[in-house]
């Protein structure tokens, strides 16, 4: 029989013995026995030039990064991107995504949440026409197989020494950040190289970077060229804050502009919107227990809906011409400085809509609200 103490695991690298169990005489482990299912199988890609359909210029800062990230990957070298919201992160890395492809190498592109995954797939299928994208996440995992895998991070399991090329965008993410089962299997799927990408990397992943001598690759501009909409934060306490809240919905409404207003909790915000409702009519809600969001998000991008009361679930990877964003509970302590620099990054993302409003509205102004506006003053600055 094989001791606990000699087995590591297979998938995740785990050799605690506090989360290594028995069956059967044989050692398993505990800590991703959740992740289970059919794995890849090999896929061939004919080498040749790849062609994508990219309906706009890349900014010249884009290209200059774009050239650096495939000479990188020539080169055996691991790239991190740390680039602002709204900068074009995913255009950054068609270039290299075509390179690996050329050579015959499959791509992966990994981020932590499926909404993410889904509206990815959707775009990186509109650029690269003339190759196989699959989704795999949730309930899309039939077809495992393609010259690009777009996944989440808990699907990576599937693909041992997989990608010659593997991406990672939302890398500060839950559920992704300080998971060590997910990252463990993140690197375990690389065959040859891998990109990191990040609005709001850690001081762990940038440290990391330096000390494994990879490269890191920074964009403070957006690609419109326009500054990143700098927060304001409104002070009131009770029912003032609500007061307040209704007020600023019933102008961004009146206008005709299209707002999220972020809550830290699904109880407060399922409540929240009952309150606003009667007041301002025209709105709906949604959070990760909604199985109708995707329609909601949908209608909501239609002009169905004037706004969407959301928790974190809507904190990345989507963009709203002319969105405004209230984040209601501010000084919340479930928002830290990456996630309030987040949820502000999405506004003005839109080439003809590259500006509009982010409000804080909370109690008191806390450390990580003052640090989300000094981080974002300080990227303005640069420009």
């Amino acid at each position: 029989m094989e001791k606990k103490s000699n087995f590591v695991c297979p998938i995740c690298g785990n050799k605690d013995e506090k989360y290594i169990g028995m069956r059967n005489g044989k050692p398993y482990c505990r800590k991703c026995i959740s992740f289970k299912g059919e794995n890849a199988k090999a896929h061939s890609i004919k080498k040749g030039a790849i062609t994508f359909n990219l309906k706009y210029k890349l900014s010249k800062e884009q290209q200059e990064i774009s050239k650096k990230v495939i000479e990188n990957y020539k080169n055996g070298i691991n790239t991190l991107i740390n680039a602002v919201c709204g900068s074009g992160k995913t255009e950054l890395v068609y270039g290299v995504i075509a390179h690996a492809l050329s050579i015959g190498e499959q791509v992966g592109f990994a981020v932590p949440r499926k909404d993410v995954a889904h509206e990815l797939y959707l775009r990186i299928k509109e650029v690269f026409t003339s190759n196989k994208v699959v989704l795999v996440c949730g309930d899309h995992h039939k077809n495992l197989e393609g010259d690009i895998v777009v996944l989440t991070t808990h699907q990576l399991y599937r693909y041992e020494k997989y990608f010659g090329l593997l991406i990672l965008d939302e890398i500060d993410a839950f559920p992704y950040h300080g998971n060590d089962v997910l990252n463990e299997m993140f690197h375990r799927a690389v065959k040859r190289n891998y990109v990191m990408m990040s609005a709001t990397p850690s001081d762990e992943v940038l440290r990391h970077f330096s000390k494994q001598n990879h490269d890191i690759l920074s964009l403070n501009k957006r690609y419109h060229g326009h500054k990143l909409p700098e927060p304001r934060f409104i002070q009131k306490f009770g029912f003032a804050m609500r007061f307040e809240l209704i007020r600023l919905l019933k102008d961004f409404t009146e206008k005709k502009k299209p707002v999220f207003v972020f809550v830290p909790t699904i109880k407060l915000c399922e409540y929240l919107y009952e309150k606003l409702v009667e007041k301002v009519p025209g709105g709906t809600y949604v959070h990760s227990k909604c199985s109708d969001r995707a329609q909601k998000i949908k209608d909501f991008r239609d002009g169905k809906y004037s706004y969407l009361v959301t928790t974190a679930v809507l904190e990345r990877g989507v963009t709203v011409k002319d969105l405004q964003v209230i984040i209601y509970e501010a000084d919340h302590q479930l928002y830290n400085k990456n996630t309030l620099v987040q949820i502000s990054g999405r506004v003005g993302r839109k080439y003809d809509a590259p500006e509009g409003e982010v409000i804080f509205l909370g109690t008191k102004e806390t450390k990580a609200i003052r640090s989300a506006i000094e981080q974002i003053r300080s990227k303005n600055s640069n420009l």
